[in-house]
């Protein structure tokens, strides 16, 4: 299955399926493009390291937000991909995107929806916000895209428990190496292999 990883920033989620198509867990999967919001992102090199191909489209380069929806069509078509992963990409897809890959687009999110979630609930926020709500437990977890933050039907999550010392800084490596690490390699894994069905807005694995 070859697949395109959206990206923004370091790639820690992207050096995770690339490391993994390397082990054997993902040998059939392809990346045939990682597609960035911006020229700055470490994601990039990550990529280049591993020759994979790479483009840079930036919503604030285009003159109007269809222009800029269309153009991210045509680079995944370009591509070839079955299958696009949002790996710490920070711009809500457009409209025509969406549509056009419809239940063939997922995210990972470094909380356990519909907890911490939404519109500017990104990076560093969600661990905050889980410390300030004092939960004990937190985690990640892989959805399916729509036209809204965080708000497609849930794939995997996995938690870890929240401890007494935490910050949000070791909350959040905490969670990149337990959680988003290990499920969203393993929910490409499971949708290469048709293992997943959308019913009603609600995901099963059979």
């Amino acid at each position: 299955m070859k697949i395109a990883v959206f990206v923004s920033g370091g790639g820690t989620n992207l050096q995770a399926i690339i490391d993994n198509t390397k082990n054997g867990i993902l040998q059939d999967v392809e990346i045939t493009l990682v597609l960035s919001s911006s020229k700055d992102a470490y994601a990039l090199e990550r990529a280049a390291n591993n020759g994979i191909k790479t483009a840079v489209v930036s919503k604030k380069d285009f003159a109007s937000l269809e222009e800029w929806d269309e153009t991210m069509v045509a680079e995944v078509e370009k591509s070839g991909a079955e299958l696009v992963v949002l790996a710490g990409y920070l711009s809500l897809l457009g409209p025509e995107f969406v549509g056009k890959y419809s239940n063939r687009i997922i995210n990972i999110h470094p909380a356990l929806i519909p907890s911490f979630c939404g519109a500017g609930m990104y990076g560093i926020r969600p661990h905050q916000a889980a410390l300030a709500k004092g939960v004990k437990v937190s985690g990640a977890t892989v959805h399916f895209v729509n036209e809204n933050y965080d708000d497609g039907p849930i794939l995997l999550q996995k938690a870890v428990d929240v401890l007494p010392d935490d910050t949000p800084e070791t909350l959040q490596k905490r969670i990149m190496k337990e959680c988003e690490w290990q499920i969203l390699p393993q929910a490409i894994r499971l949708i290469a292999d048709g293992k997943v069905i959308i019913e009603n807005n609600i995901c099963y694995v059979r």
